[in-house]
């Protein structure tokens, strides 16, 4: 989840949409979209390549329904570090004793406490507060809370890290903003975890001196990082925000002194005509713009799944320092030789779309190699599975002088209700409350559809807003495609005033908006198209025995990540896979709301679930704070206990037994 690109990218994402779509740019390329531009663009790419992933993310708006597979729950609960705060838990990392797990978007980082200086830094004693969230768990059955490392103000920490390093024991930890804060990284020293040290901030730029410059493109949001070793020397690898070069290292041998060492992006891998030949040194703005549109965005070409985008979201690096495996989304997971951590150079990229997944979605997340590195468990993140009932997001209606009335996205389902009942429905755009949440709807007040309220969303362009024109209302008239090649369906029924209803699909949404406004709309609604809804997210096995041609070992999914509509699953559930952890033939994995599971991998090509553990019912929402949403998930080597982060509970300390042997309030003794 990327929340922290969204505000960062506001501006060059519309420019980019902007020339993509052949739209006014003083001096600037066009470029004609084809018969499948509009629809590329806005699934995945108008401002930020994951706003649609982490606007459901945040507001758990997407539902599933679907059996719980039926498996030997032999994982148990050692022991709770509680921390009741909804959607509030991200990542997990324990270090010889201690347990650290980060915060998402809310609460958003107060600054309270922080020191951006060199010295001691005072817990908050707060755990519902943001920072990181500090356990002692020594006594693993009794995790006791320290207190909250200081979060940034403005930025929140999505990631932490804590190992030994050449300077001591050192934590980094992730900044990305969600009010305007600061992005990049914290280094801490924790030797002693009840007492930091608090050793440096570090800002991440854009390596593209135009797009700084330009741009703003500087001081940029870190998601994912993962800190190692070579030698005497230390690094951290991450995950940024930038552009390009998204993927960076810097060196923490002085921890106090970090120092950017290189960056790498899968940008350079691109070698169309529209790519430039040297993206961090590029001065044309154009030029970088029909860069960004073409490979990050995948407007210009074919791209892969429902998102098509092609960004980083996640690193992992081998013990011994040389290798990077990058989880780049619909890029695929790519692996690189940073053995000179300068020079990182590409070695080979896995991908197959056909037999990867169940949809043909890549969504590369996260990614985790045996100890030989033979093998890789790398997962998908799908939060996409019912898409019908999805209200239509992350589009744009670009900056157009026909831009002349608002413009609102509603769901595939919504979409065919007005198809089936295309005119006499009385409807007003407004604020209400669907299972989606509260935000825009589109309500109908009265006519065949009387009752029905449909969640929607605001396109990105010039065109009026609702926070300045405010409620709307009038017949709801379908009117088709409304496309220059297309008849305008009803048009005799269609008075001033009146609200077009329009199906998405073959032309630009400005274009719809230019027709719907010809005829006199007040304002224009576009339904999704998307009518078949997909899997859920699941894991991918690579055999790098040559690591230069990995090949797909297995795929793997539960029961209810496979079926978005079998029956016995909690309709509230989010049922894609997340992280994982690897270690002597079993993968670890967080998987949201089939909670956390175990595969035995000795044979890569045919893994199978030997432990879950998988709770529901009311009891355990009510100690939970919700239902089970597990986002993170950790294991120090050779130890027996797992330690995963659920995003509304907190932190739990599990345990693994031999198959059946873990029953229920045991306590994991």
């Amino acid at each position: 989840m990327l929340e922290g690109l969204k505000s960062r990218r506001l501006v060059l994402g519309v420019l980019a949409l902007t020339l993509a779509l052949g739209t006014s740019a003083a001096g600037a390329a066009t470029i004609e979209p084809d018969d499948g531009l509009q629809d590329r663009g806005s699934m995945g790419g108008s401002n930020d390549p994951s706003d649609a992933l982490s606007a459901l993310d945040v507001e758990s708006s997407v539902v599933s329904s679907g059996p719980s597979a039926k498996v030997t729950k032999n994982l148990a609960v050692a022991g709770r570090g509680e921390r009741l705060v909804p959607n509030a838990t991200t990542d997990v990392w324990a270090h010889q004793g201690t347990a650290y797990i980060g915060t998402f978007n809310d609460p958003c980082g107060t600054g309270e406490g922080f020191r951006s200086d060199t010295g001691p830094v005072s817990y908050i004693q707060d755990r519902a507060a943001p920072g990181v969230a500090v356990f002692d768990v020594k006594n693993v059955h009794k995790p006791t809370y320290i207190g909250n490392l200081p979060s940034v103000a403005g930025s929140r920490v999505n990631d932490v890290k804590v190992a030994e390093m050449n300077s001591g024991t050192i934590l980094v930890h992730s900044n990305e903003a969600c009010a305007g804060g600061d992005g990049g990284f914290e280094i801490y020293e924790m030797s002693d975890p009840r007492n930091p040290v608090h050793l440096a901030s570090a800002r991440v730029d854009d390596p593209n001196e135009t797009l700084r410059t330009l741009f703003g493109d500087v001081n940029v949001g870190v998601h994912n990082l993962y800190l190692f070793t070579q030698g005497d020397r230390d690094y951290v690898g991450m995950q940024t925000h930038a552009f390009f070069g998204s993927f960076q290292i810097y060196e923490l041998t002085d921890p106090t002194n970090p120092q950017f060492t290189s960056a790498w992006g899968a940008e350079l891998l691109c070698e169309e005509a529209y790519c430039s030949a040297d993206p961090y040194n590029e001065t044309d703005p154009n030029v970088l713009v029909n860069h960004i549109n073409g490979y990050m965005f995948g407007l210009l070409t074919p791209a892969f799944g429902f998102s098509q985008n092609r960004f980083l979201h996640d690193v992992t690096v081998s013990d011994d320092g040389t290798k990077a495996y990058l989880s780049h989304w619909d890029a695929g997971l790519i692996l690189l030789d940073v053995s000179d951590p300068a020079n990182p150079e590409h070695v080979s990229t896995a991908l197959d779309v056909a037999n990867g997944s169940l949809d043909g979605e890549v969504n590369s997340h996260a990614a985790w190699p045996t100890e030989d590195g033979r093998f890789v468990v790398e997962t998908e993140e799908d939060f996409d599975a019912i898409v019908s009932d999805s209200p239509l997001s992350n589009f744009t209606f670009g900056e157009t002088a026909t831009n002349t009335i608002p413009g609102f996205g509603i769901s595939t389902v919504a979409g065919d209700a007005f198809e089936g009942s295309q005119t006499g429905n009385q409807v007003t755009i407004a604020i209400g409350t669907t299972h989606h949440g509260t935000g825009i709807t589109v309500q109908v007040t009265s006519g065949p559809l009387a009752g029905n309220v449909y969640a929607a969303n605001e396109g990105a362009g010039n065109q009026p807003k609702f926070a300045d024109v405010g409620p709307q209302s009038g017949e709801g008239v379908w009117i088709g495609r409304a496309c220059n090649i297309d008849p305008i369906l009803n048009a005799g029924a269609f008075d001033p005033g009146d609200i077009a209803i329009v199906r998405r699909g073959e032309c630009t949404f400005a274009e719809k908006l230019a027709n719907a406004a010809a005829l006199g709309a007040d304002a224009i609604v576009v339904s999704n198209n998307v009518r078949e809804d997909t899997p859920w997210g699941g894991v991918r096995i690579w055999d790098y025995t040559d690591p230069e041609n990995p090949v797909l070992a297995s795929t793997f999914n539960t029961t209810c990540s496979a079926d978005p509509h079998a029956e016995s699953c909690d309709p509230r559930g989010t049922y894609s896979v997340h992280n994982v952890i690897v270690e002597k033939g079993k993968a670890y994995l967080s998987w949201y709301s089939d909670g956390v599971l175990v595969l035995d991998i000795k044979d890569p090509y045919k893994p199978v679930e030997v432990a879950r553990y998988n709770e529901t019912g009311d009891e355990f929402e009510m100690m939970n704070g919700g239902i089970q949403d597990v986002w993170g998930i950790h294991k120090e080597p050779g130890k027996p206990w797992l330690y995963a982060s659920d995003r509304n509970g907190g932190l739990y300390v599990l345990k693994e037994y031999g198959a059946g042997s873990a029953t229920k309030g045991n306590g994991g003794k």
